[in-house]
């Protein structure tokens, strides 16, 4: 009996040595789980703020953390910044190119190109073919004299005309071919060539010439004028340094406002009860400056054209500050009083 007691608590104790053993591994193995777990986390947590702080590195962000509010706004400050670098660059070139009038000269490696002085164009129309080559027999230089002129004194000059409503008939194919023979034509395809469209085709004129070329002065001109040259480049050259200049034979009068008149005025009633024209010069000759041209080829959309262009010129600078040079010299009506133009 004592020697099967006495088995019974061996085996007892033996049974619970195991236990605790067993129950010793495990708890080591749950330590060293919790050990490897917790350095894991440590390793990945380290991990994020190395990846964190590397990307406000490279991003230039910083270690601040901003709201989406201040985040718009320091984005919209950037673009208007961008918009104002914008804005002095065109202000620059708008210096150079007229705004503040001086002669340029644009330099491009060891070749130097002046400026042109003027643009002249000789606005004509379908069926004054005799009238062109009057002007180009008397006054306007053809050919390589025309390049000599162009490189020499720094003027272009053009017969200006539009398309016909019937776009490739005879009267377009009849311009095209004459100006394959003179090359001496501005052609303006987006404008129909009629007699009473004249204002919107002496707009388009200046938009057009601006775009062509790079002068100092823009001028308009009838097809039926003999003009000297050569005095016109004097007399423009005298008015290069006058910012905003309009220059021509200044006049205003009464406003014509009976149908049967030669000079009718459809909207006579807008120019007051006294029916009186504005200061504005007369339409044989007038040349604008280059900052003028670009007023106009600006607000080429809200510029409105009355019946007659030397008026509805003057009115585009109605309230604006320019300079209305009153020259003498443009005034068509004789050789004898000195003019550089004639009436033919």
């Amino acid at each position: 009996m004592r020697s099967r007691g006495s088995n019974n608590r061996l085996s007892s104790s033996r049974s619970a040595f195991q236990w605790r053993i067993s129950y010793l591994v495990l708890s080591m193995f749950a330590t060293m789980a919790a050990f490897f777990v917790a350095g894991r986390l440590w390793q990945e947590a380290e991990s994020r703020v190395y990846l964190v702080t590397e990307l406000d590195r490279r991003t230039g962000q910083g270690e601040s953390a901003i709201s989406v509010d201040d985040t718009l706004k320091v984005i919209d400050c950037r673009e208007q910044q961008k918009k104002l670098s914008v804005l002095q660059m065109e202000l620059e070139e708008a210096k150079k190119e007229g705004y503040v009038s001086k002669r340029l000269i644009e330099t491009k490696g060891t070749n130097e190109k002046k400026k042109l002085l003027a643009v002249v164009g000789i606005i004509t129309g379908f069926g004054r073919k005799h009238n062109r080559y009057a002007i180009r027999k008397a006054w306007m230089p053809t050919g390589t004299a025309l390049t000599k002129l162009e490189d020499e004194k720094g003027i272009i000059i053009r017969f200006v005309i539009g398309r016909s409503s019937n776009h490739g008939d005879n009267s377009d194919r009849d311009i095209s071919n004459e100006n394959i023979k003179e090359n001496d034509f501005l052609i303006l395809n987006d404008h129909a060539e009629t007699a009473e469209e004249k204002p919107k085709k002496t707009k388009l004129f200046f938009i057009n010439a601006l775009e062509h070329w790079d002068a100092e002065f823009y001028v308009k001109v009838n097809d039926d004028i003999y003009l000297n040259i050569d005095a016109l480049g004097a007399i423009l050259s005298n008015h290069v340094d006058k910012p905003r200049a309009y220059i021509g034979c200044m006049k205003s009068g009464g406003v014509f406002s009976k149908p049967t008149d030669k000079w009718y005025e459809p909207e006579w009633w807008k120019f007051g009860d006294k029916k009186s024209y504005f200061r504005h010069a007369s339409g044989e000759i007038f040349a604008v400056s280059r900052a003028l041209a670009q007023f106009i080829s600006i607000n080429k959309s809200i510029l409105r054209t009355y019946a007659h262009d030397d008026v509805s010129a003057g009115s585009w600078f109605v309230g604006l500050d320019v300079n209305h040079v009153d020259e003498g010299k443009f005034c068509c009506s004789s050789w004898s009083s000195g003019a550089l133009c004639a009436a033919s």
